[in-house]
């Protein structure tokens, strides 16, 4: 069974994706702390790493049941097929989220257009160009993987 990227409507993925594994559908929405603040308060709360996207592993003759569940909006494509995410790819992600804290990218001498090559992480060895340079996090275009990735900045 392959993993195939599922679209989502905005702010569902953690409601496909229980859906989903209730259904007997093995889905993974990888998840991040963020700290919101109100205006009245700061809280913590865990959101989707990709927005509007779920990873689904699920037998190529049985992908439509996916659509049975509210807030599936389609499979992304890639080449005119359904974009198939490797297992590895998919354990690259888990590791680097279930410790965050071991991965560190240090990024103060980047510029806008440079081409660089990361040097540690679950994207290690990928090569990025740097597209945005702001005060709390850099954007980087991963080509080979047709993303972009968001780093942001750690306070010292």
């Amino acid at each position: 069974m392959s993993w195939y990227v599922v679209y989502t409507k905005p702010k569902w993925e953690k409601k496909v994706a229980e859906r989903l594994t209730e259904m007997g559908v093995v889905a993974y929405c990888p998840l991040i702390a963020k700290i919101s603040q109100w205006s009245d308060r700061k809280k913590k709360v865990m959101v989707p790493l990709f927005n509007s996207y779920i990873f689904v592993q699920i037998a190529d003759k049985d992908r439509s049941q996916v659509f049975e569940i509210p807030g599936a909006i389609r499979y992304l494509f890639w080449l005119g097929k359904p974009a198939v995410v490797k297992d590895i790819e998919i354990e690259a992600i888990q590791n680097w989220l279930s410790a965050p804290e071991t991965f560190e990218i240090a990024i103060e001498t980047w510029r806008k257009g440079d081409k660089i090559v990361l040097e540690s992480g679950p994207f290690i060895d990928q090569e990025a160009v740097v597209q945005e340079v702001k005060q709390s996090h850099y954007l980087l275009v991963l080509e080979s993987l047709g993303c972009v990735l968001k780093v942001e900045k750690k306070q010292l």
